[in-house]
């Protein structure tokens, strides 16, 4: 079986994009940028495969997993047991996917005597109307609204709103220490790989499809955000978003500002999951989602 799988490197940026948004797909894993961001802790691998798809191998637990192809929806049955034979064939185990969309699972329809399709339900994205977001307007967000004036109220002119550049990481690694530091010891062993992503994508932010926003007071960074586009759902998603907690209505202001001068035509904004965190379920509950986008393990029975 010919599938040469290497390790994903932000040059290969120019070899992946051609097969992005080659059919629907609502979740934050349809960019580029998710892989590269996470590439670390899940040992991202890609391979092309015929000139026609992107097909992935990732590792969880120390077991081989996949991900749904990038390609165009016709091609997607071929490209799902083309992963299935090199499962079974190669690595002599049955093929398992996780964060499979939902678009790709309802196209498939798979065989339940043969895949078990489960959703996980903690790992679905939370989608938004970007005008709304941008906006702020209607009695759902009034909070959101009051806490952005709040922030412009109490800090006017010594904040600023900047379009973040490469030349800023310096800025960023310090912002980014300091947010370690207060989060302790007691810490999500993912968030050093979320810092890791973050320092890899400043670092080659130059060459990947991504745009990052800033929020400076005083001429100190307190807050920082990056994200990337979707064409084809006309949707931005938010990857990163960090702010000094301490700081009324900080978060409120990036969140919006960002939108406003990085996609203020999206249609969607998709913020991620909530990793079954009832805190963060609660702070994405409060921003009135108009819907999820919805993901499944799919897991090969085999006798």
């Amino acid at each position: 079986m010919n599938l040469n799988f290497k390790p994903v490197e932000a040059e290969d940026i120019a070899e992946i994009s051609p097969f992005v948004g080659l059919r629907p797909n609502r979740t934050c894993d349809s960019v580029f940028l998710d892989s590269f961001l996470w590439r670390e802790y899940y040992h991202v691998q890609f391979a092309i495969s015929d000139g026609k798809a992107v097909q992935w191998l990732m590792e969880l637990d120390g077991e081989p997993y996949s991900a749904m192809p990038l390609c165009a929806e016709e091609d997607l049955e071929h490209y799902f047991y083309e992963m299935v034979d090199y499962f079974n064939q190669v690595l002599k185990k049955p093929l398992r996917i996780y964060l499979a969309d939902e678009e790709a699972v309802l196209k498939l329809n798979l065989d339940p005597a043969r895949f078990r399709v489960t959703e996980q339900e903690d790992l679905k994205d939370y989608l938004y109307d970007g005008e709304a977001l941008r906006t702020l307007a209607g009695k759902k967000l009034h909070k959101k609204k009051n806490n952005y004036n709040s922030f412009v109220k109490a800090y006017g002119e010594r904040a600023e709103y900047r379009k973040l550049c490469c030349s800023d990481r310096d800025d960023v690694w310090k912002f980014l220490d300091a947010w370690r530091q207060q989060k302790g010891e007691d810490v999500e062993e993912h968030l050093d790989y979320e810092v890791r992503g973050i320092h890899e994508i400043l670092k080659n932010c130059s060459v990947l499809p991504v745009e990052m926003g800033s929020v400076y007071i005083d001429d100190r960074l307190q807050a920082f955000t990056i994200g990337s586009f979707n064409k084809r759902e006309n949707m931005a998603v938010i990857h990163i978003e960090k702010a000094n907690p301490e700081i009324r209505g900080l978060y409120q202001y990036i969140n919006r500002e960002f939108l406003v001068h990085a996609f203020p035509d999206a249609a969607l904004v998709n913020r991620e999951d909530d990793l079954g965190l009832e805190g963060l379920r609660k702070a994405k509950m409060s921003y009135n989602p108009v819907g999820f986008a919805r993901k499944y393990s799919v897991e090969q029975i085999m006798d």
